[in-house]
C-alpha cells in the first residue's frame, strides 16, 4: 500500500514538473514563435474550401496589396481577399483572434477589437440605406506561405479601419508593417458611450508636442496644407524626403515628447517587437527624425489636423480631417506605422 502511494506521489510530482516546464517554455517563447504556432493551429482547422480563401503563396501579389478602407462593390459586397471571420466556425473564430492578439500588445489588441466593434455603431448611424456594409465580423485573415520557424511566411488580419501585417523569416519577424488603425468616430459624441476614444494617446501626445513648440519651431514644423492620406494598396509609403522640424532642433523635454509619440505607435506591438522597432528608430539616428503637422480652424469651429513623424527607417502618418458617421467634423482618424523604404521586408527603393 505504501509502495503504491509512493508511486502515485512520484507520478503526480512528475506530471506537475512537466506541466510547469510546458508553462515556462510557453512563457519564454518570442512573439514570433507564438504567432507561428497560432497560425499553424488555425491552418490545421481549415477545410479545403476555407484554405482556398485563406492561404496564398508567399510571393502572391495579394501579400503587398493591402487596404484599410472599405473594399466593396455597388451591391455592398466585399471585394477584399482572405477568409472572412463570419465564415469561420465557433471554434475557429477564437483562433483567428488569438493570431491577432499575439501580434499586438494588450492595449493594441484592445484598440484593434475596439475598432472592429465600432462597426456596430457605424451600422446604427448609417441606417439601412448606408452606402457600406458595416459588420464587426467582416474582418479577414490571409496566410502567405507555410507558417514555420525555418522559411519565409506572413499573415494579415484586415478589414475596415484595420490592417495588421507581419512578415517572418527563419523564425523572426522581419516586418511588422504596414500597421494601420483607423477610428470612426474618433470620439463618440452621444449615447451611452459618449466620450469614448479608441486611440487617444496618438492625439494627446501629438497635441502636447505641438503646444510645446516655440513660434520659431512652429514656423518650421507647420505645413501650409494638410498632409496626404496614407497610401494603401502598395508596399511603398511614398512620402518623399522628410519635412518639418528635425529632432536635433528640439529641446530635451520636447525630444522626450516626440519619443513618447513614436512609442505610442510601436507599443501597439508586443513588448519584444516594440523594443525591436524602437531599436531601429535609434539606430537610424534619432536626431534625424522629423516632425511636421498642419492644424486648421475652420469657420464652423472644427479643427482638422494631420501630422507626420519620419525617420530613416520609418514613417508615422496621422490624419483627422474627415467627418464621422454622425456628420461631426474632423472626428475620423487614420493612423499608421510604416517601414522605409518599403513595408513587408522588401527593402530597396
Amino acid at each position: 500500500m505504501r509502495s503504491l502511494l509512493s508511486r502515485t506521489l512520484l507520478l503526480a510530482i512528475a506530471l506537475s514538473t512537466v506541466g510547469v516546464a510546458l508553462l515556462v517554455a510557453q512563457a519564454t517563447k518570442t512573439s514570433s514563435q507564438k504567432m507561428t504556432d497560432a497560425a499553424s493551429k488555425l491552418v490545421g482547422t481549415l477545410t479545403a474550401e476555407q484554405k482556398k480563401k485563406a492561404i496564398f503563396d508567399y510571393d502572391d501579389e495579394h501579400r503587398t496589396t493591402w487596404f484599410f478602407t472599405p473594399v466593396q462593390d455597388k451591391d455592398k459586397q466585399s471585394l477584399r481577399k482572405g477568409l472572412r471571420m463570419d465564415l469561420l466556425t465557433a471554434n475557429q473564430k477564437p483562433l483567428m483572434l488569438d493570431l491577432l492578439k499575439l501580434g499586438l500588445s494588450v492595449k493594441g489588441y484592445e484598440q484593434a477589437t475596439g475598432i472592429m466593434g465600432l462597426e456596430n455603431l457605424l451600422a446604427e448611424l448609417d441606417g439601412p440605406n448606408g452606402a457600406m456594409t458595416r459588420n464587426p465580423t467582416w474582418y479577414f485573415v490571409s496566410i502567405f506561405g507555410e507558417p514555420s520557424n525555418t522559411g519565409k511566411w506572413g499573415y494579415r488580419v484586415e478589414g475596415h479601419h484595420l490592417s495588421v501585417n507581419f512578415t517572418f523569416d527563419k523564425g523572426e519577424v522581419v516586418s511588422a508593417t504596414p500597421m494601420v488603425f483607423g477610428v470612426n468616430p474618433a470620439e463618440i459624441k452621444a449615447g451611452p458611450k459618449k466620450g469614448q476614444r479608441t486611440v487617444p494617446e496618438v492625439e494627446d501626445l501629438a497635441k502636447e508636442l505641438i503646444a510645446s513648440l516655440t513660434e520659431a519651431q512652429k514656423k518650421v514644423a507647420s505645413q501650409a496644407k494638410q498632409l496626404d492620406e496614407i497610401k494603401e494598396k502598395q508596399p511603398d509609403a511614398a512620402v518623399g524626403d522628410p519635412i518639418g522640424l528635425p529632432a536635433q532642433e528640439l529641446a530635451a523635454d520636447q525630444k522626450k515628447g516626440l519619443r513618447k509619440l513614436i512609442e505610442a505607435y510601436a507599443q501597439r506591438l508586443p513588448d519584444d517587437l516594440a523594443a525591436s522597432e524602437m531599436k531601429k528608430v535609434d539606430a537610424g539616428d534619432f536626431a534625424k527624425v522629423h516632425f511636421a503637422y498642419c492644424a486648421e480652424v475652420k469657420k464652423d469651429g472644427s479643427k482638422p489636423y494631420t501630422y507626420r513623424v519620419q525617420g530613416p527607417s520609418f514613417v508615422i502618418e496621422f490624419l483627422n480631417v474627415q467627418a464621422d458617421a454622425a456628420k461631426n467634423p474632423a472626428n475620423h482618424i487614420h493612423s499608421g506605422w510604416r517601414s522605409l523604404p518599403k513595408d513587408f521586408a522588401l527593402g530597396g527603393k
